[in-house]
């Protein structure tokens, strides 16, 4: 059913004038994209939203969609490319809440797209010196926190901060305004490329599709609905990084604004957000941590854990050890651990991979190893 599933899921999409809130009408009344496809004439005239319009597509369109769909299909395995419908469990949640969110997303990579703390970071392309030090700053001020970073792989602040992360080890993933086979600007193929190890780049457009102006403006509100909180880092009074910020603001997240020099045109936008209050001040890391709350979340997980025993029904001796060597310690280097634990670093290495993939242990940059708190 699975492959069979999927074809149907992508075959929905590609049914003319059906979009987002109708398609997901039609599968909630049916139960399934297959069972769209199947549903008795009867039945699809009385769901709610479909006018003659949309009933002579579904049921005219349904032999031409499922051709597509295939041909979406192979093209997909070619490019190694995952699709993820609405109701995916890879597909992000905080993405599903905004009612013009995509129904299906384009996704090549290994990053977690329902990471616990997601945070987009915005801004002009026409970065100034100041704007890319304080983007690196925040990333790097970030990585303790093991944030995925998002943004949209354009020139200027954007591609500062998928550099950031990938150099503080954090996964990052970059939003396109493209379809899922063109890297833009191609300039950041480099960059693009190494997000797939750490991270991935996400698109809701087809295979092919050029980065035509109007699509960027509908990629910012994926960038702005997939993330907990937007920083705008720099951004003239009419830019698309201002959208963005609207976007965030009419999703009920958060948005931040990095105040900058009055003199500059690049800061206009982030002081008006501060200005009219559409948008927290950000000055430090600290601002975001309070923010969002993530200082009282890490106190109650570590009280949590100051009192948790793992029981040996669940893991191996060794297994034991490295977590009860991991409360003590914040993060430790695999050598550390594997001296302390007296368990040689050839066997350490499977240990810890088991307790990744229990979801217990984090592996971070260097070597170095830690609670998931």
């Amino acid at each position: 059913m699975g492959d069979n599933q999927n074809l149907y899921e992508v075959a929905i999409t590609q049914i003319p004038g059906i979009g987002p809130q109708l398609t997901r009408q039609l599968v909630s009344y049916c139960g399934s994209p297959h069972a769209v496809f199947h549903a008795p004439p009867g039945k699809l005239q009385k769901i709610p939203g479909i006018g003659p319009t949309a009933y002579k597509n579904i049921t005219q369109g349904t032999k031409q969609a499922l051709l597509q769909a295939e041909e979406l299909l192979k093209k997909a395995e070619e490019y190694d490319v995952q699709l993820l419908f609405y109701t995916s469990p890879k597909y992000p949640d905080r993405l599903k809440q905004i009612a013009d969110a995509p129904t299906l997303l384009y996704f090549r990579g290994n990053g977690n797209l329902n990471q616990r703390r997601i945070i987009s970071i915005v801004g002009t392309r026409q970065v100034s010196n100041y704007g890319q030090a304080v983007t690196e700053k925040i990333v790097a001020d970030l990585a303790p926190y093991n944030v995925l970073i998002v943004s949209g792989l354009a020139y200027g602040v954007d591609i500062v901060s998928h550099r950031a992360a990938l150099q503080a080890g954090l996964p990052t993933i970059g939003v396109m305004a493209s379809g899922p086979d063109i890297v833009y600007p191609a300039v950041h193929r480099k960059y693009a490329e190494r997000m797939l190890t750490q991270g991935g780049l996400l698109t809701e457009n087809i295979f092919g599709t050029k980065p035509d102006a109007p699509r960027f403006p509908a990629r910012n509100r994926i960038i702005a609905g997939m993330s907990d909180c937007t920083i705008v880092v720099e951004a003239t009074i009419k830019s698309g990084t201002l959208i963005t910020a609207d976007l965030a603001h009419g999703y009920d997240k958060e948005v931040m604004a990095v105040p900058g020099n009055v003199t500059s045109p690049v800061s206009e936008g982030p002081n008006h957000l501060i200005k009219n209050h559409k948008a927290a001040i950000y000055t430090s890391v600290q601002d975001l941590v309070e923010l969002l709350n993530w200082d009282l979340e890490d106190e109650i997980r570590a009280r949590k854990f100051k009192n948790q025993v793992f029981s040996p029904e669940d893991f191996t001796p060794d297994e034991l050890k490295v977590l009860n060597l991991l409360i003590q310690a914040q993060d430790e280097h695999m050598d550390n651990i594997s001296w302390k634990t007296q368990i040689p670093v050839s066997m350490l290495a499977s240990v810890l991979l088991t307790l990744e993939f229990k979801g217990m242990v984090k592996a971070m940059p260097g070597k170095r190893f830690g609670l998931i708190r």
